[in-house]
């Protein structure tokens, strides 16, 4: 399916990754420079599907996937990891808000969240992207 838009389809990808990275860096710079009592803190979110052990690692991992993982799919590194690490983490986030009884109107926001990741996952990084270049001198397809 070929349109006159398909040749922008490589911009509209990097304008997404430049600002859903950006944001995630935002918000989870903060959290990982808080160290571990904000880690244990976010951590036992995993109680929420009844993982009780390592709160400080899961709130670790949550705070590393948005911070480092915003600056991978900006720069378009690891996208497809990162998506992947991203989406999980929103998945925990909508489950978050759905035990406190906020429903969407409190759980929309790491739910749309997702579905970028998602749709990050299944197409990539785009041309304009440091996965690509790597790709592109390593001379794999």
């Amino acid at each position: 399916m070929s349109t006159s838009f398909s040749k922008y389809a490589d911009l509209g990808v990097l304008f997404i990754r430049l600002v859903i990275g950006g944001m995630f860096i935002f918000y989870g710079g903060p959290k990982l420079a808080a160290g571990p009592a904000q880690w244990q803190q976010l951590g036992q979110a995993m109680g929420n599907f009844h993982i009780q052990f390592w709160p400080v690692f899961w709130g670790f991992m949550a705070s590393f996937s948005m911070a480092v993982g915003g600056l991978c799919i900006v720069l378009g590194l690891f996208t497809r990891a990162f998506s992947f690490l991203l989406l999980i983490t929103m998945v925990v986030a909508s489950s978050v808000h759905f035990s406190k009884g906020e429903g969407l109107a409190g759980a929309g926001h790491a739910i749309e969240n997702g579905a970028v990741f998602l749709g990050l996952l299944f197409i990539g990084p785009g041309s304009y992207s440091l996965d690509a270049w790597l790709k592109s001198i390593w001379g794999l397809r």
